[in-house]
C-alpha cells in the first residue's frame, strides 16, 4: 500500500482518528481492527437523549455560586425555601429494616467497616422491596446506576433462596451503568442459566423496550438502585415511566397485583409497553441535578419557583451533609456522567461570609435537609400524577451513610 502519512475522516458526528506520522494507510487500517479507543458501533437500546428533558433557552441561566448572593438575596431564598416545604406532604419515615439473606455477611468479622456499611443499605432495601411485595419473580429489575452489580447480586440471592420455587421462575436482572466497571459480580451468574445482562450506557440514552432481554418475555418491570446520583435519578425515573408509556391504558397495574396475576403469567396478554410494579431507590448528591431533566419542574412552578431557585437550592442541598468549604474552592459540578454516587463524592458548596453572618452550622444543615426535601417532593408529585402512591423513608441510619433516603413507589390502590 501507500507508504505516505495517513489520516481517516471521522464517520458522521465522531472524531478524526490519532495517527503518527509514521503510520501508514496499512497500517491505520490494521491498528484499527484491535484498538480499543475506537468509536464502538451504538447499541440498538440506544437513543439518544430520550430520556433527557427539552432544552429551553430562556431557562437556560448562567451558574450563579452562592458567594455571589448578597446576604439580602441568601434571606429571600431561605424564605421561600421555608414557603414552598410548609405543609408537604412527603416527610421523610424513618424506617430501616433488613433481609435474611444478608445475615451472615452483616455478622461476618472478615467484613471491614466499609463493606459493613454497604451491606446495610442493601438489606434495607431488600427489606423494603419485600415488604412493597415486589420482590418476587415473573418481573425484571432494573438496577440503576449498577456499578459491582452488588444489589442486583443480593435480589437474586433472595429468589434463589425463597421458599416458594415460583419467585425464581422468569426472573431477569438487568444492570445498567454508564461506565466500565472492575470487580463486577456478574460472572458468580453465568453458569446459573439467569438472565443477568450488564448494559453500558448512559440513562438519558437508554431506551428500554429496545432492550432485546426485555424484549423476549416482556416481563413487567421494577426499578431499583443505591445512591443515584443527582440528575441521574430524574433520568432514571423518565426512562422507566416513559418505558411504561402514558395515559389510561398504559397505567401500572394494582398495588397487589400477585406474582400469580394471569396478565403476569401470560406476556401475550399485555403489549409492550410493560407495567412498572414499582421503584426503590436510595437518592444521593442533590447538588448534581439540573433542572433540564428535573422531573418535578411542574411541582416548583405550581409553588411559584422556577430553575433560578432551583439551582441555588441544589447547592444548598449540600449543607445537609457536608456543611461548607472555602469560597475559593470550584463549586460542585453538574456534570451527570458520574450516576452513582458515594460518600466521598458528596461534595459541599461553598463557604460565604454572609452566610456565616446569619446562620449557624446547625441551621444550615437543617435548610440542607429541607432542600433534598423539597427537590424529592417533585418527584414524589411527579410519580403520583401517574398513578403510584410514594414515600420518602430514612431507610438507614446516618452513621451509615449521610445520603440515607429511599424513595419507593408503588401504584396506587384506586
Amino acid at each position: 500500500g501507500s507508504t505516505r502519512p495517513w489520516r481517516r475522516e471521522a464517520a458522521a458526528g465522531g472524531s478524526p482518528v490519532l495517527w503518527t506520522p509514521n503510520m501508514t494507510k496499512d497500517k491505520l487500517e490494521k491498528h484499527l481492527k484491535r484498538c480499543n479507543s475506537r468509536e464502538k458501533p451504538k447499541p440498538v437500546y440506544y437513543v439518544e437523549n430520550i430520556n433527557a428533558g427539552p432544552v429551553h433557552e430562556d431557562q437556560e441561566l448562567p451558574q450563579v455560586t452562592l458567594s455571589e448572593h448578597s446576604k439580602a438575596e441568601l434571606e429571600a431564598l431561605v424564605d421561600k425555601l421555608k414557603a414552598a416545604v410548609e405543609g408537604l406532604e412527603s416527610e421523610v419515615e424513618d424506617r430501616i429494616l433488613s433481609h435474611s439473606v444478608l445475615q451472615d455477611q452483616l455478622i461476618n468479622p472478615k467484613n471491614g467497616e466499609s463493606a459493613h456499611k454497604h451491606l446495610k443499605q442493601q438489606a434495607s432495601i431488600l427489606g423494603h422491596l419485600e415488604e412493597l411485595n415486589l420482590l418476587y419473580g415473573q418481573r425484571c429489575f432494573v438496577e440503576f446506576g449498577a456499578g459491582r452489580g452488588k444489589l442486583s447480586h443480593w435480589i437474586y440471592e433472595a429468589l434463589r433462596t425463597h421458599e416458594d420455587p415460583k419467585a425464581r421462575e422468569d426472573l431477569q436482572l438487568l444492570l445498567v451503568e454508564r461506565c466500565s466497571t472492575r470487580f463486577k459480580v456478574d460472572g458468580k451468574h453465568q453458569d446459573a442459566g439467569l438472565e443477568f445482562e450488564r448494559l453500558q450506557v448512559d440513562i438519558q440514552h437508554l431506551d428500554l423496550s429496545r432492550v432485546p432481554l426485555l424484549q423476549q418475555k416482556q416481563l413487567p418491570l421494577v426499578g431499583v438502585g443505591k445512591h443515584v446520583c443527582g440528575a441521574a435519578t430524574d433520568l432514571a425515573l423518565r426512562c422507566l415511566l416513559g418505558t411504561a408509556g402514558a395515559g389510561d391504558e398504559t397505567r401500572p397495574a394494582s398495588k397487589r397485583s400477585k406474582p400469580a396475576d394471569e396478565a403476569i403469567q401470560d406476556p401475550s396478554l399485555t403489549p409492550w409497553p410493560r407495567p412498572l410494579l414499582g421503584l426503590a431507590v436510595a437518592l444521593c448528591c442533590h447538588h448534581r441535578c439540573e433542572w433540564r431533566h428535573y422531573v418535578g419542574q411542574e411541582f416548583f412552578q405550581q409553588k411559584g419557583l422556577g430553575p433560578a431557585e432551583f439551582s441555588s437550592f441544589c447547592r444548598m442541598s449540600s449543607w445537609a451533609t457536608c456543611g461548607l468549604r472555602p469560597a475559593n474552592q470550584e463549586p460542585p459540578s453538574q456534570n451527570t456522567s458520574n450516576q452513582r454516587g458515594e460518600d466521598d463524592a458528596h461534595q459541599p458548596v461553598e463557604e460565604t461570609d454572609a452566610v456565616s453572618s446569619f446562620l449557624t452550622a446547625a441551621k444550615r444543615q437543617q435548610l440542607g435537609r429541607l432542600c433534598k426535601l423539597l427537590i424529592d417532593g417533585g418527584r414524589c408529585h411527579f410519580l403520583q400524577t401517574r398513578g403510584f402512591s410514594t414515600k420518602l423513608i430514612g431507610y438507614v441510619d446516618t452513621g451509615v451513610t449521610l445520603e440515607n433516603v429511599l424513595l419507593t413507589a408503588v401504584p396506587s390502590e384506586s
